[in-house]
């Protein structure tokens, strides 16, 4: 069993890729808003003029655009490689800047994961 790890860059792109983990055999997949330093340094989220307890309208001043991190079980080298095919193919290719980071984890235990029977 691996779990698969992504960061979406892009997205606008999120439900299509969904649609292609789903073509690819993936059955389940958990998504969240994630972002990282360098977006909230380019969006001015840690400007030193912020008050220490920021109001909302502080906070909401400068729009954060997040990205989506996408996470989800497989099993097997051939389901890997499904799923990042289709997400290359989707995506492009995932060394080029402004795309996403993919990562997969082996994953020695797992704790209540209910499997759907037929």
């Amino acid at each position: 069993m691996h779990l698969i790890l992504f960061v979406l860059h892009d997205p606008d792109k999120l439900y299509e890729l969904m649609d292609g983990w789903d073509e690819a055999g993936v059955s389940g997949v958990t998504v969240l808003p994630s972002t990282g330093i360098g977006r909230l340094k380019a969006s001015d989220m840690l400007r030193e003029d912020l008050p220490l307890m920021p109001s909302l309208e502080d906070i909401l001043a400068a729009p954060e655009r997040y990205n989506r991190t996408l996470f989800t079980l497989v099993e097997g080298q051939e389901m890997i490689d499904r799923v990042v095919a289709a997400t290359e193919r989707i995506i492009g290719n995932l060394d080029e800047p402004n795309t996403g980071i993919l990562t997969v984890i082996p994953v020695s235990r797992i704790y209540g994961l209910h499997r759907k029977t037929d």
